[in-house]
């Protein structure tokens, strides 16, 4: 197996170089043997994706070369799904821009091997990024927050609810507007929680976040991550008809909200597990659950 990640290794290297790629991804957890890596960071721009703790911890040993490094959520997700997540956080972190090509490595969990070799062009790939219409980055959120938003929500994707899947909408920044332009449904169950017990970067928050996602309507979060409320009416009707057919009500009211705002809506679909981000009124990317 070594042989083989270290035959995709060289490849991607190679077509990195011929297509003038401005960096190769590379998920490092599916590697056995990581001796050459430092080296690897060091002559090439070469970004790191684990998703196993043990993994990160001896990664943050390379001396001077974890900015590279990024965390992936720990789940089991498509090849194209595994690029896509990766891609996006390492935009949000800075390592890529918008017009950027990548040469991406990825594969299967299970055997260790890197079978899969992808040439993502950013700007053809996320439709949105070429008119700059989505900049996690920026604006509106935190990266932290935004990588943070991505894991619980493909982790509450993967993992349901007492064995059951579900299906709810988390609404990010621009958020007095977007409370503005919606009502509660419920009583607000973080009205009275303190603000340092109620944002996302505590790890603690996952389950509640859980638990409450049974009420119908949205989680909103406000930039830094805080969040304002669940069971929220998302108001705004816009026209839709961009969207993919078969899409319901859930996806549509996210859709609509940020097409009226500056925030980014992230819907779990409750029949497939399927994750959706949505920006400016457009389906901005799919992340699709591997079966």
């Amino acid at each position: 197996m070594d042989e083989i990640n270290s035959s995709m290794i060289r490849h991607a290297q190679q077509v990195a170089e011929e297509i003038g790629a401005n960096a190769v991804l590379l998920y490092v957890d599916l590697i056995q043997s990581r001796d050459n890596l430092e080296t690897l960071l060091r002559e090439s721009h070469c970004i790191l994706a684990a998703r196993d703790r043990n993994v990160l911890d001896e990664l943050e040993t390379l001396d001077g070369e974890c900015d590279r490094i990024i965390k992936v959520p720990y789940m089991k997700l498509n090849r194209h799904s595994q690029v896509k997540v990766a891609a996006m956080i390492a935009l949000s972190k800075g390592l890529i821009r918008r017009n950027d090509r990548v040469v991406c490595l990825s594969g299967s969990p299970e055997y260790g091997i890197l079978d899969n070799l992808a040439v993502l062009d950013l700007e053809r790939e996320f439709e949105l990024l070429s008119s700059g219409s989505l900049d996690i980055a920026g604006q509106m959120a935190q990266p932290v927050v935004f990588e943070r938003l991505l894991t619980i929500v493909l982790e509450l994707a993967v993992e349901g609810k007492e064995g059951k899947p579900l299906g709810t909408v988390f609404v990010l920044g621009d958020h007095e507007k977007v409370l503005s332009m919606s009502s509660q449904m419920v009583i607000n169950p973080f009205v009275a929680v303190p603000e340092e017990e109620r944002n996302i970067l505590d790890p603690a928050l996952k389950e509640t976040l859980r638990e409450f996602s049974s009420i119908d309507g949205a989680f909103v979060i406000r930039d830094d991550g805080v969040v304002l409320a669940a069971g929220r009416h998302l108001a705004p009707s816009v026209e839709t008809s961009e969207l993919p057919q078969g899409l319901g009500a859930r996806h549509r009211s996210a859709a609509g909200i940020t097409a009226l705002t500056n925030a980014i809506a992230v819907v779990i679909s409750e029949s497939t597990g399927d994750v959706r981000i949505f920006s400016r009124g457009k389906l901005y990317m799919e992340i699709e659950k591997a079966q």
